[in-house]
């Protein structure tokens, strides 16, 4: 078996429109600035209505490609997203197909906000057993699954993808070395689809707001997400070993600028360790967290020594928190 994984690259993609704060505000009636004041945000994206959610991770896993100098030899494709091309078949298979994938395990995955790092965390476990590489994408288009005139989710979220690529190493100081999933299945239904599954299917004449994802209580999901995600990364760092201070970059999920700020101060992490992407790119759900890691890597690629701490928390309630090696 392969002592460990590393991440070896990193891929984005966020689509051309930008829509910004203004032109939210004055649909919804709010005064100016209320959005930032209360999120963090300025702007996010929204994909074009030719674009589905295959595109975007396509575009993502195209990205780390161009920037990485090894060949394709990818042996499995976890693709982590609430908004799949179509309720049946998976998207991730297509997604293998157009990136060249030939041969390669291709599913998809549905943790919501959290679903980046289940993804990663699977993906290092092949990576191990396997000594194959392992290509984790997370991409999510939000913009089609929230109502325009719901004030809780349309200042919120936005379209984007991220990728990262595992491969094997013998360097057992790189790769995860900690790691934490948790759940609560108590909140789960703070944030849900009412219609679709199996207990509200779809029927004639249905009132089409019944298929947007709604926000139960944004204040409860809010504090019960800082809760598990604050805690999660708590036990992933005592499991590496590793105290905060050692922490040289935390990319916490980027629900709300105001939530990243409080994990970190509930972890002792200082700030000019925090990565954040929320301010331009808004709640991408599980694709925030690669989106800011392929972001910071590029303004600084990851160095030798680095480490790296994730944390995630989102419907279902699902959540988890890795500390990651370079």
């Amino acid at each position: 078996m392969t002592p460990a994984s590393r991440l070896s690259a990193f891929g984005r993609y966020a689509p051309d429109r930008v829509v910004r704060n203004a032109e939210i505000e004055a649909r919804l009636g709010l005064e100016e600035g209320w959005i930032e004041r209360r999120t963090g945000i300025r702007a996010r994206r929204h994909a074009d209505p030719s674009q589905a959610l295959s595109d975007l991770a396509v575009a993502a896993g195209e990205d780390l490609f161009a920037g990485h100098d090894g060949p394709r030899d990818v042996g499995l494709l976890l693709l982590a997203t609430s908004t799949p091309d179509h309720l049946l078949p998976p998207s991730a298979p297509l997604v293998a197909h157009r990136l060249g994938l030939n041969g390669a395990g291709a599913v998809d995955l549905a943790a919501a906000c959290a679903g980046f790092v289940y993804a990663l965390v699977l993906a290092d476990g092949f990576v191990r057993a396997q000594g194959r590489p392992a290509l984790v994408i997370a991409a999510n288009l939000l913009s089609r699954r929230v109502d325009p005139m719901d004030r809780g989710s349309a200042v919120l979220f936005a379209d984007a993808a991220g990728a990262v690529l595992l491969t094997p190493t013998q360097d057992p100081g790189c790769g995860l070395l900690g790691v934490d999933l948790a759940s609560d299945g108590a909140g789960y239904g703070l944030v849900h689809i009412e219609a679709g599954g199996s207990r509200r299917p779809f029927v004639e004449a249905q009132d089409p707001r019944e298929t947007l994802m709604r926000i139960a209580d944004g204040q409860a999901l809010y504090q019960q997400a800082v809760t598990m995600m604050s805690a999660s990364a708590k036990r992933a760092l005592d499991k590496a070993g590793v105290m905060a201070g050692e922490i040289t970059r935390f990319a916490p999920h980027q629900a709300n600028g105001r939530m990243t700020a409080q994990v970190a101060r509930k972890l002792g992490i200082a700030p000019q360790a925090v990565l954040s992407s929320i301010e331009h790119h808004g709640n991408s759900s599980a694709a925030t967290i690669p989106l800011t890691l392929a972001l910071a890597h590029e303004a600084r690629p990851f160095a030798a020594g680095e480490r790296l701490l994730v944390t995630a928390a989102g419907a279902g309630l699902t959540g988890g928190a890795a500390v990651i090696g370079f």
